[in-house]
């Protein structure tokens, strides 16, 4: 094998581990939330935040990458979508907090699971795209999945479709803010602009039920103070991730964190799943099915088309 060959070969490995690392480390995160008891949710994100902001801090200033961020604020439209996204992705922070905290970390997971299909009809719906057939079964058998738990579960799975819609949003607006942004700037940039609100949460929680950090123990305090590591690391494994491997293999890849919490919420911490539940989410895996093998065969037909 050619030494390029040979570094391009270990380079979409390395892209893999470290993708499958993020994935891994995000399934992983209701477990570390439940541990954090009695932090609240709305408390849980705002030292989240803070803490986030502090760690990135720090990373910038070991990296000596302050010049890269300051670039940034000369860019008026890049800022611009830096605090919609920070928006964007507190709505999902704390609809995920509140689920992972109230016993719906099924429900979670099932947002995650429907993340790649409301994806692909944002695509439809903001950037006009034209889809193929595959594509609308998935859409279609995924919305029938919807209503089988809504009417069979008798509950509308808002935790689900606001985390699916806020995460694709915010996966179109990263996407429109490029490469002129790498993941360690933009965090920090999200978290900033995100810290008066985490401010705001604490004097609240403050002045009504007390906050936690520091009133449970050492123990307690230090979990609670790993938030902000907790938050950055997955993100910075999985933009090493995507930046070494195709997007067939992140989209693969993606279903490793929904799986993980759908397992940890059923049999971990022993949530009800009645029927209908499992027929709905049999519906949703259907769906990822099809969306998944029509992303794969599309994919192999592109590069025969551009090799020949």
């Amino acid at each position: 094998m050619p030494p390029a060959s040979a570094d391009l070969s270990r380079e979409r490995s390395l892209g893999g581990v470290y993708a499958f690392s993020a994935y891994f480390l995000w399934g992983f995160l209701p477990l570390y939330f439940v541990l954090l008891a009695p932090t609240g949710p709305f408390e849980l994100v705002a030292w989240r935040i803070v803490l986030s902001l502090v760690f990135c801090a720090l990373l910038l200033t070991v990296t000596r990458s302050w010049g890269r961020l300051a670039a940034i604020f000369r860019q008026p439209r890049v800022l611009g979508l830096t605090v919609i996204a920070g928006l964007l992705i507190y709505v999902n922070w704390q609809v995920f907090m509140f689920g992972a905290l109230s016993d719906n970390v099924i429900e979670t997971s099932l947002g995650y699971f429907i993340n790649p299909i409301a994806t692909v009809l944002l695509a439809v719906l903001v950037l006009r795209e034209r889809l193929r057939v595959t594509q609308w079964v998935a859409i279609g058998i995924a919305a029938v999945a919807v209503i089988v738990i809504i009417v069979g579960y008798g509950s509308f799975p808002w935790i689900a479709l606001t985390l699916a819609a806020s995460f694709s949003l915010y996966g179109l607006v990263k996407k429109r803010v490029g490469p002129s942004v790498d993941a360690v700037s933009g965090l920090t940039l999200e978290s900033l602009w995100l810290t008066p609100i985490a401010g705001i949460i604490l004097v609240v929680v403050g002045a009504t039920t007390g906050i936690t950090m520091g009133a449970n123990g050492w123990g307690h305090a230090v979990l609670l103070s790993l938030a902000g590591v907790i938050t950055a690391v997955p993100l910075l494994f999985f933009a090493a991730g995507a930046r070494r491997v195709s997007l067939t293999v992140i989209g693969l890849l993606q279903f490793v964190a929904p799986i993980l919490q759908f397992i940890i919420g059923a049999w971990v911490l022993g949530e009800p799943m009645p029927l209908e539940r499992w027929i709905g989410f049999g519906l949703v895996w259907v769906a990822l099915a099809v969306l998944t093998v029509d992303s794969v065969l599309h994919a192999r037909r592109a590069r025969v088309a551009a090799a020949s």
